[in-house]
């Protein structure tokens, strides 16, 4: 008899006996069942902690990029945090498998006429063992046992790198997604298509509610000019943003919903995210608008680095997207130490619309290419209300903060603070796509120029040797 259907019997049984043991604490008890004569008898062990309904959550840490066969020292920093809620924002785990690269032969996987795809599927036991290999981790286990732990999914646990709704494992990896989040048997994500959901916590006049989407499972091909979530998600998600309110609304996107870094970046390197699809997010600016809702976050991964971005002009007060990536996968880990600081010089050179700017940040930048983990933190008994959103390095250290207070997120309340200049303002209502050629493709213009100024002197270099040489030559001649 599997885990599953023994927690689903014993919850059953437990109901019967009045014992007061919600499904939540329940599918995380490691259970027991003797059946002799008929009689039932349960051992329950290591009941994870559960959120009261009746108290308010004040801490959150979120994270992604989590790859089991690295290092999992970050753990130790979220325990110390001591989140109430654990928010896993997809990359959970790596399933999927990566050629190395070959420039020639009959494997090739780069070049113009390559042809292998870098990436493959793993089979569901390589999948399995994966999510097993992170579940079982000392320091993830804590966690999982004094925390209440929800997620959604991203391209490498849901099976294949950037891919979308023509991935064929999906429906196997969601099953084993929700085993890995020890999602209920009974819950309807195991009945539905995709692993989108929302949970609400805390009492009324200081409730979260956390929505998390799925952008695999629906989504078009990339530049496809096609959908995100497809219909059906849309129409729930409408549902749940003209639901009842909530002092605060998390939306938590496994891609990036505010950064286009693509728009700067090319024709180098891209990234996925909802600027590669302008109508789907235009619509999800314009739903979160039309259903006057106060308080909306985002929060997101994926990008292998950290920022906190910002949006004025989609809705009636400022949207937020807190990017944190990777928990264990960084751009910097990539990268020898000694030429780390030409992608932190990138980072503070490249433009951007929409990163906030703090004094409070660790480099120049205010983006973060090791690994970190995000966090929320709200503190109710001010006033006014306060949230502090933050990214936390590996010992627990902030590296990127700031302090919204929850009024300027209110319908209406679009007065910014002193400190916010006309010029600061402009700038949070622009997207990277709206800016001037030449400031656009700065990075490319940099690099080519270069690149052209490098070539002219070395061929600079080899005229001057030729010239040198043969005047030489005629020397030795006379002589």
């Amino acid at each position: 008899m599997s885990k599953t259907v023994i927690q689903s019997y014993a919850l059953k049984m437990l109901k019967m006996l009045d014992f007061r043991l919600s499904r939540r604490s329940l599918r995380r008890c490691q259970a027991v069942v003797i059946l002799h004569n008929n009689i039932c008898c349960f051992f329950f062990t290591g009941a994870a902690a559960n959120i009261d309904a009746q108290s308010p959550v004040t801490r959150i840490a979120f994270g992604s990029g989590s790859n089991q066969t690295n290092p999992q020292i970050i753990w130790n920093a979220i325990n110390d945090f001591n989140p109430q809620l654990f928010i896993w924002l997809g990359d959970n785990i790596y399933g999927d498998n990566k050629r190395p690269f070959r420039l020639f032969g009959k494997q090739r996987t780069f070049g113009p006429w390559k042809n292998v795809p870098r990436f493959y599927p793993s089979s569901e036991l390589e999948m399995q063992s994966k999510f097993n290999l992170v579940k079982t981790h000392p320091a993830y286990s804590r966690l999982r046992n004094r925390s209440e732990i929800i997620g959604t999914w991203d391209d490498h646990d849901y099976g294949l790198n950037d891919a979308g709704k023509e991935f064929s494992g999906k429906d196997i990896n969601q099953r084993l997604l929700l085993d890995f989040l020890d999602e209920p048997v009974d819950s309807p994500r195991r009945k539905q298509a995709g692993v989108y959901t929302s949970y609400t916590y805390g009492p009324i006049g200081k409730q979260i509610k956390v929505i998390l989407l799925d952008i695999r499972y629906f989504r078009d091909p990339i530049s496809s000019g096609g959908s995100v979530l497809g219909s059906s998600q849309w129409e729930w998600l409408e549902k749940q943003l003209h639901g009842p309110p909530t002092a605060v609304t998390i939306i938590g996107s496994s891609v990036q919903v505010l950064s286009n870094h693509s728009a700067v970046t090319s024709p180098f390197f891209s990234v996925e995210g909802w600027g590669r699809f302008p109508k789907e997010r235009k619509q999800l600016f314009q739903l979160i608008n039309d259903s006057k809702r106060d308080g909306v976050l985002f929060i997101s991964g994926d990008v292998h680095f950290a920022e906190i971005t910002r949006y004025d002009c989609a809705t009636g007060y400022p949207l937020y997207d807190i990017t944190s990536s990777g928990l264990t996968q960084s751009i910097e880990g990539v990268v020898p130490p000694s030429l780390r600081f030409l992608l932190r010089l990138m980072a503070w050179s490249l433009p951007t619309t929409g990163r906030v700017m703090e004094q409070n940040c660790r480099y120049k930048s205010c983006v973060y290419g090791k690994p970190n983990f995000g966090v929320i933190e709200i503190q109710w008994k001010s006033d006014p209300v306060i949230i502090k959103v933050e990214v936390r390095d590996i010992n627990g250290s902030p590296v990127i903060s700031k302090k919204i207070p929850l009024s300027d997120i209110q319908d209406g309340n679009m007065e910014l603070a002193a400190s916010d200049n006309k010029a600061s303002r402009k700038k949070y209502c622009s997207l990277e796509v709206d800016l001037p050629w030449i400031v656009r493709y700065r990075l490319a213009i940099f690099v080519f120029s270069a690149l052209s100024v490098c070539l002219l002197a070395f061929f600079g270099l080899a005229f001057s040797a030729i010239i040198l040489s043969r005047r030489w030559l005629r020397k030795c001649k006379h002589d």
